[in-house]
């Protein structure tokens, strides 16, 4: 069924991509060339519409009585209607969020995390928590993928390895119903890269990269829900890329002064690109390393507890490389690369 699920919605959103360009040019959602963008024309921004559809009428059309069905299609409704109000009207964040957290609710009796199986016996229940854990956790993976969105391709890559990485999961997990759900969205998401990727015809908007991050969220959630405290991190390091930027940028404003919502133009895509990368090479470069950071969660499901933590501590080795060689908190930002020369230095005398 995964095979079907896949080509089915791969040929519906590589149909209808062109139609929802022609309806968002029609209607206004274009995406102005401005001193924090990248493109330098004006840009049709609502294809995450054709993402939304195609994995829509995959749920009706291979789940109609799943129990997971009804909250999902109206969850992912309020997220995309959230997405498409700030593609064509450019919303406040505080509504924005507002939209997030109401999609969160709506899945709130289908993926809560009520509890996790610790690693030397007995299991942590999170109780009262468990509802404002599964809300932060969706909000933050909807708002990871979202932030990531500043290039051509560059979101839709990085979602369809982390979708290809929770279905191949599922597979081994035998979760066949997140294993399906997570092929049918590949399957939009690559169709819709055909358009988007450099030099793109389309962009997602906020209604896909919102969709997107949502639909991420809620399939780790089912796939990995009540493991234990090492598999727990699987979903985050699947999304390592997204989630580590959108971290040190909220360092990297606060370092500043600035508001945690404010714009900037220091994302890690954007240093790649000031390092002297080309737009393709660094969407290239960032999808490699979503695919390192996509091995080391398969390899977390196969490991020892020590090699688990292992694992952990070279993750956080290559983003503090990473970090510090593209400046991605401040240029003077290298403690690491610092210690390392200096060692070369004293090894000379």
């Amino acid at each position: 069924m995964e095979f079907e699920s896949l080509i089915l919605t791969f040929i519906v959103a590589l149909i209808i991509t062109p139609l929802i360009k022609k309806l968002a040019i029609k209607i206004g959602a274009v995406d102005q060339p401005s001193g924090r963008k990248v493109h330098q024309k004006v840009m049709p921004r609502l294809g995450g519409l054709a993402i939304y559809l195609s994995f829509m009428i995959g749920m009706i059309f291979f789940y109609p009585d799943s129990v997971y069905t009804i909250p999902i299609l109206i969850g992912g409704t309020i997220i995309v209607i959230t997405g498409m109000l700030d593609d064509l009207y450019e919303l406040s964040p505080k509504w924005k969020l507002l939209g997030q957290i109401l999609a969160a609710v709506v899945v709130l009796g289908s993926v809560q995390v009520e509890f996790i199986n610790l690693p030397f016996g007995g299991q942590l229940y999170f109780g009262m928590f468990s509802i404002p854990i599964t809300i932060i956790w969706i909000v933050a993976i909807t708002n990871a993928i979202n932030l990531i969105d500043g290039l051509d391709g560059l979101a839709a890559g990085v979602s369809s390895i982390a979708l290809l990485t929770i279905s191949s999961m599922s597979i081994i997990m035998g979760n066949d119903l997140v294993m399906v759900m997570g092929f049918m969205l590949l399957g939009s998401t690559v169709a819709f890269l055909f358009y988007n990727f450099y030099p793109a015809k389309i962009f997602m908007g906020d209604t896909g990269a919102l969709f997107l991050g949502y639909m991420i969220g809620v399939f780790s959630l089912l796939g990995f829900k009540n493991v234990t405290v090492f598999s727990f991190i699987i979903p985050i390091v699947i999304l390592g890329v997204p989630i580590s930027d959108t971290i040190f940028a909220m360092i990297r404003r606060k370092l500043q002064g600035k508001p945690i919502s404010a714009p900037d133009k220091s994302h890690l895509h954007h240093r790649l690109l000031q390092i002297g990368f080309s737009h393709p090479l660094t969407v290239l470069l960032i999808y490699v390393l979503s695919g390192i950071f996509s091995l080391a969660a398969v390899l977390f499901t196969k490991a020892t507890m020590w090699g688990s933590l292992l694992l952990t501590l070279v993750l956080f080795l290559i983003i503090e490389l990473v970090v510090e060689l593209t400046g991605l908190i401040s240029k003077n930002y290298r403690p690491l690369l610092n210690f390392v020369k200096k060692g070369f230095d004293i090894r000379r005398y």
